[in-house]
């Protein structure tokens, strides 16, 4: 079993403009959505279609962690989430024909109490897998997220930004930076497939088993020590970039739940990231034939 941990979650709005939001002028629209979000739920709704077994948990407060807990028991997603004070976040997204804004919000305080209720929901749960994913509120540190990766005998993936990815002292099984943050977590640049390689293995000579980086058009990297793989993106439209990233983190683990082979797994996760794109907000698309998808991606060796 895979446990997700949002130390920050997120009710997503995204709101569909039939042309860019100007000042002054108020714009109207009804094409909106409401989607439970945040990167480790994300994560947990995409590996739960994928028919991996996967549980959430994370912060929740006040009228928006009710919204989003009502629409994850809807999905009947396994989740159990710790009650926090304050409010969990409404992050918006504006889609304008040929641009994307993105307004997130910071999230509430989290308590020391909270964190260790967390911690002893993880261990009692027994899972093998960890995936800690987002942004983290007030109250919550790098130093927290070591803590867990420590707490069990699991493994531990991350999906954080590069600030904190290039905090973390523990050990971990993954991580899964895009191109911006892993040249934050090193301070290279990253400009090509190569130089996220280079950035990478960095990341894997401080404690990360594997790094598997989104390059956006250029698709993504899988790396560690001793290999480097790359994919190319498939060429499909792009209706929103909401959960890209996570999808291919889902894809990738549920390969490697079951055991598949890191090339397998990289086409997994490229190929379940090209059906995410194709809607917007962070619904769970139609994940029928993902293998047949899988397969139309390319893999090759880039040591």
């Amino acid at each position: 079993m895979i446990a997700t941990v949002t130390p920050n979650p997120a009710v997503d709005y995204t709101v569909s403009l039939s042309e860019p939001p100007v000042s002054g002028e108020v714009l109207r629209t009804d094409r909106t959505r409401y989607d439970a979000g945040g990167k480790g739920i994300n994560v947990a709704k995409y590996l739960d279609a994928l028919g991996t077994e996967a549980f959430a948990t994370g912060f929740l407060g006040g009228f928006v962690g009710e919204y989003l807990e009502g629409r994850l028991a809807e999905t009947e997603l396994p989740a159990a989430f710790v009650d926090v004070d304050g409010t969990t976040r409404l992050n918006t997204t504006l889609l304008a024909p040929d641009e994307e804004y993105k307004i997130n919000q910071l999230g509430p305080a989290i308590e020391p109490a909270a964190i260790d209720a967390l911690v002893e929901s993880l261990s009692d749960r027994e899972p093998d897998t960890v995936v800690v994913a987002g942004s983290l509120p007030p109250g919550v540190d790098p130093g927290t997220i070591d803590r867990i990766a420590a707490a069990g005998d699991w493994a531990t993936a991350v999906d954080c930004t590069g600030d904190v990815l290039g905090e973390l002292s523990g050990q971990y099984a993954l991580c899964k930076p895009n191109h911006v943050e892993l040249a934050e977590a090193t301070g290279r640049p990253v400009d090509s497939v190569e130089s996220a390689i280079v950035a990478a293995r960095e990341l894997c000579d401080r404690g990360f088993d594997r790094v598997v980086a989104s390059l956006g058009p250029d698709g993504a990297v899988s790396v560690t020590d001793e290999r480097a793989l790359h994919a190319p993106a498939l060429d499909v439209e792009v209706a929103d970039t909401v959960g890209a990233g996570d999808a291919l983190l889902a894809g990738v683990l549920g390969a490697m739940d079951r055991g598949e082979s890191p090339e397998a797994a990289l086409k997994h996760g490229i190929a379940v990231s090209a059906r995410v794109v194709d809607v917007s907000g962070t619904r769970v698309p139609s994940l029928k034939g993902i293998r047949s998808l899988s397969d139309r991606v390319s893999v090759a060796a880039r040591d």
